[in-house]
């Protein structure tokens, strides 16, 4: 009989063999050693040394080369083939089954010899006697008579507890079958007579999936690289010795563990084949050793070898980029500039801030930033791309990058805090940290030890006062930071060059600062806004040097609207001085000779007049010095008589005077527009209507609700919230959810909301065509009124006072058809004289709450050089210089000023 070489793949009990051809591994046959049989393995219980006897085989010859030589044949009952029985000649000359017997491990047949009668066969079966009845008399192997019983568990009722027990304690293993490239049947044993043979996964690994059959009977075609995956596995641990690292579990209840080849993990290599790829879940896990498996991949990946081919490399980074962080906007979003590049913002790589939308992790956001810009703002790091984040959810596209400060990595810090959650990247997602592995475990770590954000308890609640809610609010605080010098602050937002949101954390307060003594442009508010000359340069540099930093300031007092007057110092240094030699601001002279800053500010001035920078960019020091020895009185006043060209003065024309009584009902707190009722017939008439009005609605019989919603612009009669009488209103708006509509009340001016409930139908007799709406639209003329909120608020506080309870005479000097037939007027108190000086519109402009308009509509200039506008004139010329309401930060056109008087 010929003499065959093979392989041996396995051994599946100690008689019988799976060879494979040498030529093509695929091809496999079943080979049993002739005359002999050996205890059974089985599910349900093996016999005893069954375990002994086929691990005697597996280690003699299982993935080594022999030679076999077939004896005789025996057909299978199952199926008709034939099963081959025969020797196995060791690499060193042994042979088998020869040898299996004489170590006791197998028995002869009791039929053995008569199914051949050859001469090699009656050889074999006499050599194999004798050696029986020598193991038999040393009791070797099944002759020693005692043990060999070895408990097999093939389920592991708890798999948590089970890797608890054995984490940190490497188990022996034996690899049974290979599944796929990630998954194996192992042997573990946990004691010399108790074993367990269970599913495990590679830790750290994810292989293509094999041509499996699914639960229904369908055949599932493998995935690429699939088979190759396996047969490399099989190759190399198929019934091999192993180390088992038990690391965990997996979500399905399944042991995850890290499997040792004599030469190292078998993940490691399975990977540099290019035969799996890298799984994040499992880095925890791993701790690191994963980072082995990384640069494993990475090798696959740069060879473009299994899984990985056609892999398209990410482009390289340009490396450590210095940089200095200007912004810190949420605690996983910067802002950062470069020494020659612009400002710009990068997300940190692979982390996310608390979630907004989770009430656990929400709570966490402010501390979070404020960790990042304690550590950041301003402060010089180093900073590498590691990719870009796609625009998404109405965000453009973003670098991601590894921001590191004292080569430490900022991300990394914020997880270990819990300050930070990591994200979990798609498998192909390669625009990721490069400490990723890190960040997973100390986000575990930090879960753990229940930090941040993951805490059981919410942080503590700061809800920062706003001081500059009020002026009221704004005297109390100021006295207490007047007696405090260089405050301990941070600038939590910036306005404008010389006004800043600042937060003191340690007063729990929020406030806003002006710069005092100095001037700087106004920059543009919105996009439709201009900009004063260096008004955004002014900005930007605030911004850049004073956004987020920790600040001290000086408060020296308030001014009409809850400001706070100050000096701000950073690094130790006055930005006021610092804007100033800059040239992006000027001085404020009366202010400035009063502070102790003054000399060092005036000096700061004078440093940028000479080096010509920003607002003294065509600075003239003659022409400067000329201006300061000419008379300023000499210089013409705004509101000067036209001179004619023989040098005597134009008389103006007289101006047509329409007086008419009138009663301010309401005075519209946006816009400063009054509502009038002129008192003549209509009014008689509105009492009378109203006397009715009242009547009519105190009948039960006129209770009926709305027939149905009310619409805009509808007439109706609704019950004021005040004094619960009945008005004729108008719907202005309607809210059909809440079911209340925004009333206009036609004969006061004044509105308010009201539910549906609370309005009815007008009845004919009261409508708009019995008595047209007694409610006049009204302004005051020549006058112009602030736009910031907080100085309008005063000057209404200051109108109201005037005009309510007093009966008024109306002025009226235009009537403007194209605004609804809106009155021009001038209010003069109907018990005083109605002179210039007594009018309300010189006293509201007296008081510094407006200004004599600048550019002058052509009704207005009709009364250029009247006796009016010369008292007007006169009256902001005396708010002005006794800096009283907005002049009170010096000459008009200050940023306070015209941020509110413009």
């Amino acid at each position: 009989m010929s003499i065959n070489q093979a392989m041996v793949k396995s051994a599946l009990s100690g008689d019988t063999l799976i060879l494979t051809s040498t030529k093509n591994p695929r091809q496999e046959r079943t080979f049993c050693l002739a005359f002999v049989n050996a205890p059974r393995m089985r599910r349900e219980g093996d016999e005893p040394y069954a375990f002994e006897s086929r691990d005697f085989l597996r280690k003699l010859i299982v993935g080594k080369v022999v030679q076999f030589q077939v004896i005789y044949n025996i057909p299978l009952s199952s199926n008709g083939q034939l099963r081959d029985y025969g020797i196995v000649i060791l690499q060193d000359g042994r042979i088998l089954p020869r040898l299996a017997v004489a170590e006791g491990w197998v028995k002869l047949r009791d039929e053995a010899g008569k199914n051949t009668d050859s001469d090699t066969a009656k050889t074999l079966l006499e050599k194999l006697k004798s050696a029986e009845v020598e193991a038999k008399a040393d009791s070797r192997g099944l002759w020693a008579g005692k043990g060999g019983r070895i408990e097999s568990k093939y389920e592991i009722p708890d798999p948590k507890a089970f890797a608890e027990q054995w984490k940190g304690n490497p188990i022996d293993g034996i690899v049974e079958r290979v599944l796929t490239g990630d998954r194996l049947i192992v042997r573990l044993k946990v004691n010399p007579t108790e074993h367990v043979q269970t599913l495990v996964l590679i830790a750290g690994i994810r292989a293509p999936s094999t041509k499996r059959t699914t639960a229904d009977g369908k055949e599932q075609e493998a995935e690429a690289f699939g088979a190759e995956a396996q047969f490399f596995i099989e190759n190399r641990l198929l019934q091999r010795g192993v180390l088992v690292n038990i690391l965990g579990v997996s979500p399905q209840g399944t042991l995850v563990a890290s499997v040792m080849h004599p030469n190292g993990s078998i993940a490691e290599f399975v990977l540099r084949e290019g035969l799996a790829r890298c799984v994040d879940h499992h880095s925890t896990m791993l701790g690191p050793e994963m980072a082995k498996l990384r640069e494993a991949e990475k090798h696959a990946k740069s060879k473009k070898i299994g899984v990985f081919q056609g892999h398209v490399p990410t482009k390289a980074s340009a490396g450590d980029t210095e940089v200095t962080v200007t912004r810190v906007q949420t605690s996983d979003t910067i802002y950062v500039r470069s020494r020659s590049g612009p400002e710009k913002r990068v997300n940190l790589s692979s982390i996310r801030q608390p979630k907004p939308s989770d009430p656990k992790q929400a709570p966490f956001q402010a501390e979070a930033k404020e960790f990042l810009r304690k550590r950041l703002i301003g402060k010089h790091v180093k900073m590498t791309i590691d990719g870009k984040k796609a625009a998404s959810d109405g965000y453009e596209e973003r670098e991601v990058a590894t921001v590191m400060q004292n080569s430490k990595n900022v991300a990394l810090q914020l997880v270990e805090s819990g300050y930070a959650s990591v994200i979990r990247h798609r498998r192909d997602d390669d625009d990721r940290s490069p400490q990723y592995d890190d960040l997973l475990a100390a986000e575990v770590a930090a879960q753990e030890e229940k930090k941040g954000m993951w805490s059981d308890k919410p942080p503590a609640a700061k809800a920062y006062v706003d001081y500059s809610e009020s002026l009221q609010k704004a005297k109390v605080q100021a006295s207490v930071l007047q007696r405090q010098k260089k405050v301990p602050a941070y600038v939590d937002f910036v306005k404008g060059a010389s006004r800043f949101t600042v937060i003191i954390p340690r007063e729990n307060a929020k406030l806003t600062l002006v710069l005092s003594c100095i001037r700087a442009p106004r920059s543009a508010r919105s996009a439709t806004d201009t900009s004063e000359p260096f008004g955004q340069e002014a900005h930007d540099f605030a911004s850049r040097k004073c956004m987020q930093r920790d600040v001290e300031i000086d408060i020296e007092g308030t001014d009409k609207v809850g400001g706070f007057i100050g000096t701000l110092f950073i690094n130790r240094e006055n930005f006021s001085k610092l804007l100033l030699e800059e040239g992006l601001a000027t001085v404020h002279a009366y202010s400035a000779e009063q502070s102790p800053h003054g000399a060092e500010l005036f000096a700061a001035e004078q440093k940028a007049k000479d080096a010509r920078k920003g607002l003294w960019h065509d600075y003239d020091a003659a022409a400067d010095a000329a201006e300061e020895d000419a008379d300023p009185s000499s210089a013409p006043t705004n509101g000067t008589a036209a001179i004619a060209t023989n040098g005597t003065s134009t008389p103006p024309p007289p101006r047509k005077l329409d007086y008419r009584e009138a009663v301010i009902t309401h005075i519209d707190p946006l816009n400063l527009r009054l509502k009038l009722q002129l008192i003549g017939t209509g009014t008689g008439a509105l009492e009378d209507l109203m006397a009715k009005f009242r009547a009519f609605h105190l009948s039960a019989a006129n209770k009926a609700p709305l027939p149905s919603p009310p619409k805009a612009g509808d007439y109706v009669a609704a019950r004021f919230s005040e004094d619960g009488a009945w008005y004729r209103a108008r719907v202005r708006r309607n809210d059909r959810e809440a079911k209340t509509a925004e009333v206009v009340y036609v004969d006061y001016g004044n509105e308010e909301k009201r539910p549906w409930a609370e309005l009815r139908a007008l009845a004919p007799q009261f409508d708009a065509r019995a008595l047209k709406p007694q409610a006049v639209d009204a302004a005051l003329a020549y006058v112009q009124w602030p736009t910031d909120k907080e100085y309008v608020a005063d000057a209404h506080a200051f109108l109201d006072a005037c005009v309510t309870g007093r009966e008024m005479v109306a002025s009226v000097e235009h009537t403007d058809a194209k605004d609804g037939g809106l009155l021009h007027v001038v209010l003069f108190p109907k018990d005083l004289d109605r002179t210039v000086t007594e009018s309300v519109n010189a006293d509201v402009v007296g008081e510094g709450l407006a200004v004599v308009r600048r550019s002058l509509a052509g009704w207005e200039r009709a009364a250029e050089g009247s006796e009016l506008l010369a008292g007007l004139r006169e009256r902001e010329a005396r708010a002005r210089e006794e800096r009283v309401g907005g002049w009170e930060y010096g000459e008009f056109g200050e940023e306070e000023v015209v941020d509110r008087l413009r």
